[in-house]
């Protein structure tokens, strides 16, 4: 026996077909991360090029959750309408309006600082939202652009 209502409406929870990656990360999986983001990507249809320039961007954005955001992160890597989407959100203290602001490309001597930069450089987006409970970055690429899109 059962309370349920039998005419009461089901609620279903849509299955979301073109995520490709939903992981927590740490230090240690920031090389696992890379690689399954690397392999996913290229199943999906980037090669070349556009392949290593968004792994390289992805990775500058766990990389800088790890050390500026706590030390862990979450990175969700899905496709959508001919692009591939990838965000990476971490629980740190946010990103200064004067830093996130700075769009100039650091100096070559610089250590440090150019995470942020080189992921809007390599990909066709970037959208940056930021506060004191944490950060969230996403990132896209055209799976059938091979231009970037002017920034």
């Amino acid at each position: 026996m059962t309370n349920a209502d039998p005419h009461a409406p089901r609620t279903v929870v849509p299955i979301e077909p073109a995520l490709l990656i939903a992981e927590a990360f740490d230090q240690a999986q920031v090389t696992e991360i890379r690689h399954s983001v690397t392999s996913c990507a290229h199943a999906s249809g980037l090669s070349g090029q556009r392949l290593d320039d968004f792994v390289l961007a992805i990775n500058e954005l766990i990389t800088n959750a790890v050390r500026h955001g706590g030390g862990r992160g979450w990175l969700r890597l899905w496709h959508e309408s001919g692009v591939l989407v990838c965000e990476v959100a971490d629980h740190g203290h946010g990103i200064s309006p004067q830093r996130l602001g700075d769009r100039s490309r650091p100096t070559p001597d610089t250590a440090g600082g150019w995470g942020l930069w080189l992921a809007r450089e390599l990909t066709d987006a970037m959208e940056v939202v930021t506060g004191t409970v944490g950060t969230t970055v996403r990132i896209t690429t055209g799976l059938n652009n091979h231009n970037p899109t002017p920034r």
